[in-house]
């Protein structure tokens, strides 16, 4: 039996524009860095950058954090969200200080940057740096997702839709993954379809289900092509159909989800070997197409 189911002057604003070719000439770089010594903040920010990335100059992660640092001193938003994220998970680990990243978010994030809303709004939902407070993340997350912020849609999504939250209201949830899952967002498609196929926050529709869990199947959502391996299997808003079930199985095992070669022994005696053979064949040509890595 199947089992489971889971910026400044102009000049600046140039290089910004074609950072790749330009950063690397040293005209560029000595110009960004004569303004970022006179105290110019997007040119600190710019030289920041340059450090990260290595664009220019030696990557240096700690240089980076000291320009960013500059240009964050003097207000500067995206200096201020980026240095946030050097502190945070993007920087090394000996760079690593929660409290930081918590201070340098909330700065950028009173300023209306969705991308740092969102970020803080994370923090206090993990409990990293900070107190966990779901309420100060639903918060965050409601004020970047209003902004039409993918991902802040999506956590508020989670928010709601957590069985055991406080803010459980599966239409709710229903509500923010739509809107994060209409611009593409993987996970979000995955989980609207999964409140489809459960009949949460909406009637229960195994079609809808499944047209959600293809998306999220084609940006390699391995829990999804699992979940569609089941639906095909059982025959659940389409047509039984072992060869497709046999295919996502494939799918999801390539992408490390553990039930799935499991639940393909299951179906491998009940199909001819060319019917597998043929199974394989869809599951790599599905793989290639969308770029799933195997």
């Amino acid at each position: 039996m199947l089992r489971g189911l889971k910026t400044g002057g102009l000049t600046l604003l140039a290089v910004l524009a074609g950072a790749t070719l330009l950063w690397g000439q040293s005209d560029q770089v000595s110009e960004i860095k004569e303004l970022a010594d006179g105290g110019d903040a997007q040119a600190q920010f710019m030289l920041g950058e340059m450090f990260a990335k290595g664009q220019g100059m030696k990557q240096s992660y700690s240089e980076a954090a000291r320009w960013y640092r500059k240009a964050a001193d003097q207000n500067l938003g995206l200096a201020q969200y980026y240095l946030a994220g050097l502190y945070d998970q993007d920087g090394p680990a000996a760079l690593r200080n929660f409290p930081e990243a918590v201070k340098w978010y909330r700065k950028a994030a009173d300023k209306g940057m969705a991308q740092a809303q969102c970020a803080l709004g994370r923090m206090y939902d993990e409990g990293r740096g900070t107190s966990s407070n779901s309420a100060a993340a639903a918060l965050w997350f409601q004020k970047a997702a209003d902004k039409g912020f993918a991902e802040a849609q999506y956590r508020l999504g989670l928010i709601y839709g957590t069985k055991d939250a406080v803010r459980q209201d599966y239409t709710e949830a229903n509500r923010w993954f739509s809107k994060a899952a209409a611009q593409g967002h993987p996970l979000a498609q995955f989980r609207l379809g999964g409140l489809y196929y459960d009949g949460l926050g909406v009637p229960q529709d195994y079609i809808v289900a499944a047209r959600w869990y293809r998306k999220a199947a084609e940006q390699g959502v391995p829990e999804a092509c699992f979940n569609l391996g089941l639906m095909s299997g059982y025959g659940q808003g389409m047509s039984q159909d072992y060869q497709e079930a046999y295919k996502w199985f494939t799918l999801a095992m390539w992408k490390g989800n553990e039930l799935a070669e499991a639940n393909r022994d299951v179906l491998a005696p009940e199909m001819k070997p060319e019917q597998i053979v043929e199974a394989r064949r869809r599951a790599t040509e599905f793989a290639d197409k969308n770029g799933i890595k195997r």
